[in-house]
């Protein structure tokens, strides 16, 4: 880790020129990514003052710049999707709790090897928190990772679930709504240019009508999406998510999807709209866990997730249905969410098992007691220790952020290999290999 911003601009003479400039020349792009983009990323992530976290991330994104590695919407490809211009697979949007340098590098070693365009990384609103990953981090940490692997082209980052919180929204549903604009506010800042809203936990089942129960979901949803429009840079079109059923509950409904819509269209004001819709059709989010700690199958509704994509693209234009909560599925099931038509599929608690898998068990052991000893309170009456450690696991990242980077190479390098053969399985299975043409065709950075 640099030491102070002389020091980094000293260690980086003849890697880099223009440092403090906001324009960067690259001078030796093997040194950058062979020695130096990993001490950068580290000083952007850990140094211990703003001023030279800031300096070595501002290094970062004008060098990634320079490289034609740039945030980028996914809203055009979206669109073409939408026009049934483009079909046949399904984007593959990747949240990463932990490890994050180590595992969007191996997503990069797929992309470059399989020749994709179409991936998504995000996180989403609660992650930030738990994981201590702010935007403007995890937006470097994905720039530094594309350079480390040689990527060019479009990066997609994306806010997954800036979702409303029910409990607080009765009480004060101003002041939620505005906690949500702050957080959209961040994430655009830090060229998050995919965003998904979800006020799907307002959607009140006991209401007589499907419109009374879609309002506080579509409202607000079209309130956020004018907000996000009124904020976007110029020239750049952010995609904006929306949902109608909380992952986890009840399956959705064409009656549900075409309510939901009507009311939000008529509170847009005229601006543009979703390119996705998000829907349950029988996932939870990590899965359903049972006493031993394994994951229960799951009985996934694709006749859902098929009528509702069609829906979304013929009725309104999308790209079509989002499926969420899809990593822990069975290998099989995979590729029949391209066979569907579903446009996007979100993944990550699988990835998190596997690191967690992997790494020295004394670090883990470790992790185990900070849950028992600070999370005890999480754990509900008649829950085994297997389902406890499971379900709260994904919290370790955040406290345990540095120790996770500082694991030596040998097994960071394992966890990267084991995790670039599942992302290459996944992709395949989406169809999304040999689609970077298709992107470059769509998509203008």
């Amino acid at each position: 880790m640099y030491t102070s911003i002389d020091n980094m601009e000293q260690r980086l003479a003849g890697i880099v020129s223009g440092i403090g400039t906001g324009t960067i020349a690259i001078l030796n792009e093997s040194q950058l990514r062979s020695e130096a983009i990993d001490e950068l990323v580290y000083t952007a992530v850990f140094a211990p003052s703003s001023e030279l976290k800031d300096a070595a991330r501002a290094v970062i994104q004008s060098a990634a710049d320079a490289l034609s590695i740039k945030p980028a919407s996914i809203q055009s490809l979206y669109e073409a999707m939408g026009r049934y211009e483009v079909k046949g697979f399904t984007v593959p949007a990747i949240n990463i709790r932990g490890l994050t340098y180590d595992t969007a590098r191996a997503v990069f070693q797929t992309v470059r090897h399989l020749e994709t365009g179409a991936f998504i990384f995000e996180i989403a609103k609660t992650e930030i928190g738990y994981t201590d990953q702010k935007p403007a981090e995890y937006a470097t940490v994905i720039l530094a990772a594309a350079i480390k692997e040689g990527y060019r082209g479009p990066l997609f980052i994306q806010g997954d679930h800036v979702q409303a919180n029910a409990k607080r929204y009765a009480t004060d549903p101003e002041q939620e709504i505005e906690s949500l604009k702050k957080v959209i506010l961040e994430e655009i800042n830090a060229g998050f240019y995919n965003i998904d809203v979800d006020t799907s936990t307002l959607v009140d089942l006991s209401r007589a009508t499907l419109d009374e129960q879609q309002r506080a979901n579509y409202e607000n949803a079209a309130k956020l999406t004018q907000f996000i429009r009124e904020h976007q840079p110029q020239g750049i079109t952010i995609s904006v998510g929306g949902e109608i059923g909380e992952v986890g509950g009840k399956n959705s409904t064409p009656e549900e999807l075409h309510a939901f819509m009507k009311g939000y269209l008529a509170n847009l004001n005229g601006h543009k709209g979703i390119s996705k819709i998000s829907v349950q059709t029988g996932t939870s989010h990590g899965g359903v866990v049972l006493p031993d700690g394994s994951i229960a199958k799951v009985k996934l509704d694709f006749d859902t997730l098929r009528v509702l994509s069609e829906i979304a693209r013929k009725d309104y234009g999308m790209s079509g249905a989002v499926q969420h909560g899809a990593s822990t599925l069975p290998p099989e099931l995979f590729d029949k969410f391209p066979q569907v038509g579903a446009s996007e599929i979100h993944l990550a608690t699988e990835f998190q098992n596997m690191i967690y898998a992997l790494i020295p068990s004394e670090l883990r052991e470790d992790i185990y007691a900070w849950i028992r000893a600070n999370l005890s309170g999480e754990r509900k009456a008649g829950e085994t220790e297997e389902q406890f450690i499971y379900k709260t696991r994904k919290k370790g990242f955040g406290p345990f952020k540095q120790q996770f980077w500082d694991l030596p190479e040998d097994v960071r390098q394992n966890v990267r290999e084991e995790l670039r053969k599942k992302f290459e399985f996944l992709f395949t299975k989406l169809n999304v290999a040999n689609t970077a043409q298709v992107v470059q065709k769509y998509v203008r950075i």
